[in-house]
């Protein structure tokens, strides 16, 4: 399990539909509560799915090095590129956000470009 986020897929292993549907949710609740979500998933499930845990954290790593880009975005307002930045940064959450979704409904593992490793 150390290096799935290199393959597509996770070697010898195929996820059930209820590991697919907690997977999607890791991301799509992100709308809602950008790292709890995934946080709560990863916590809870871990342990029991590979493919949970994989999408869990990487959703987990791209909304906290998100939150940490718009910390940065509104400390950059004073010199009005941090706007432009918000709005960047807003979209492209949003379009990685849905990509991941359709990603761990077809099964398959996604990883988040320019993503700080917190949780490993």
């Amino acid at each position: 399990m150390s290096n799935i986020l290199g393959t597509d897929y996770i070697p010898d292993y195929t996820p059930t539909q209820d590991e697919k549907n907690i997977a999607m949710l890791s991301h799509l609740l992100t709308f809602i509560a950008p790292i709890i979500a995934p946080l709560i998933i990863y916590v809870l499930k871990k342990n029991e799915s590979p493919f949970i845990e994989a999408h869990a954290k990487e959703s987990l790593n791209f909304h906290l090095t998100a939150t940490l880009f718009f910390i940065v975005s509104i400390i950059l307002i004073i010199v009005l590129v941090g706007i432009l930045l918000l709005c960047v940064i807003g979209l492209a959450t949003t379009v990685l956000a849905i990509v991941a979704t359709i990603r761990a409904s077809e099964g398959r593992i996604y990883q988040y470009p320019f993503t700080i490793r917190f949780v490993k």
